[in-house]
């Protein structure tokens, strides 16, 4: 039976855990002053969002493997669901722009003398006339955007699973004519291959909002401690990645790529600490506890730099590397002030299926999914979408 390492390294996180508190313990600080402190509300909230990413692969498995299309048989009728939504979307968005563009009349055609009449008749009705569109009845309007949402939420989910189906390890190693072996140094090859892809991986998670989605949990809460770390995404079976399978492409053996996998997370657990400073020459190549202080750092310039998870070296080879020589502000940008698991885990789907829903064209409507959350953000605030 093969054993996750992450979960046989509980026990050693729940006492590095007691370890830490103890030393804030035993070095006091005025009370909220220090950001590594635990609060018990925060902690509880980590610790369930860790259990619960324990739990979700093996859920998703059997919620998602029957709507991947060649794989389980609702696949096709997913695919239908989101070609008929998008079709209506389309229609309604072809009715909207009649209505907003072929019915109101071109102030320049109206005569100055009727267009001063027109005005002070609005005034004397307390308010410009309402445009059709916006006389839409809301049903409508939230149906028409339902239906977006509807659409963009099928094609994504069909993507993700069929990409994850496509490029799993397993199928992507029966397809290698190469095999690296099961020793020491095909494991090494394994860790270093998975740091590698991880890099990109989670720089592409804050640089596309489908992935921040998935991401952001790990960055909601405005404590940083061990405990932080276990605050880990329960979605990341709708996501779409690099895939880990090129490893098994490249002859790397499943079983391998699971261990460098459970390798590098157990590596991410120490460094989400501040009783740890700086390391010295071992900052120059590892990813230290200094460095990810920096890459939980809402600071603007600490914004999405420091993406690396055994190695900082990609960091600096790829330009995202940024010192740490600034206090650092923990937590998102704008803070979702809750300690509500499932808030936490679906604030920033829900925000997005509000952007979509809103949205009147299609280039909108995918741009709030794919590109970088910056450009979502302030687009959605220049839309006045609440």
């Amino acid at each position: 039976m093969k054993v996750d390492l992450t979960v046989a390294a509980i026990p050693a996180f729940i006492g590095a855990m007691a370890a830490e508190h103890a030393w804030q313990r035993a070095h006091p600080v005025e009370p909220g002053t220090r950001a590594g402190d635990y609060q018990l509300a925060d902690t509880v909230a980590s610790l369930s969002m860790g259990v619960g990413s324990l739990a979700a692969p093996y859920v998703a498995r059997r919620l998602l493997d029957p709507l991947t299309p060649g794989v389980g048989r609702h696949g096709r009728t997913l695919l239908a669901v989101g070609a008929a939504a998008a079709v209506l979307t389309t229609v309604g968005d072809v009715v909207r722009r009649r209505l907003r563009d072929g019915r109101l009349p071109d102030p320049q055609t109206v005569p100055a003398q009727v267009r001063e009449v027109q005005e002070e008749l609005a005034d004397i009705r307390q308010g410009p006339a309402v445009p059709p569109e916006e006389r839409t009845r809301p049903v409508l309007r939230r149906a028409h955007g339902a239906l977006a949402v509807s659409a963009v939420a099928s094609t994504a989910l069909v993507t993700s699973t069929t990409w994850a189906a496509m490029t799993s390890g397993k199928r992507l190693f029966a397809r290698s004519p190469l095999d690296v072996g099961g020793g020491r140094w095909a494991l090494l090859a394994a860790v270093l291959g998975w740091d590698f892809i991880y890099y990109w991986n989670h720089r592409l998670s804050h640089e596309s909002r489908w992935l921040w989605a998935v991401h952001v949990v790990h960055h909601s809460s405005e404590r940083y401690n061990l405990s932080t770390a276990l605050r880990q995404p329960v979605a990341e079976g709708v996501t779409l990645t690099v895939p880990y399978g090129l490893l098994a492409l490249a002859g790397v053996r499943p079983a391998l790529i699971e261990q460098a996998r459970g390798i590098n997370l157990i590596y991410q657990f120490w460094i989400h600490t501040e009783a740890i400073q700086r390391l010295g020459w071992v900052e120059k190549v590892f990813n230290t506890p200094s460095h990810h202080r920096v890459h939980h750092g809402s600071n603007r310039d600490y914004l999405d730099r420091n993406h690396g998870s055994i190695l900082i070296l990609w960091d600096r080879l790829f330009g995202t590397f940024e010192e740490e020589d600034e206090p650092v502000v923990y937590g998102l940008t704008s803070n979702i002030e809750s300690y509500d698991p499932l808030r936490i885990a679906t604030h920033e789907w829900r925000d997005i299926a509000a952007d979509v829903a809103a949205a009147d064209s299609w280039h909108d409507r995918w741009s709030f999914l794919l590109r970088r959350p910056g450009w979502a953000y302030a687009r959605r605030a220049t839309a006045g979408v609440a």
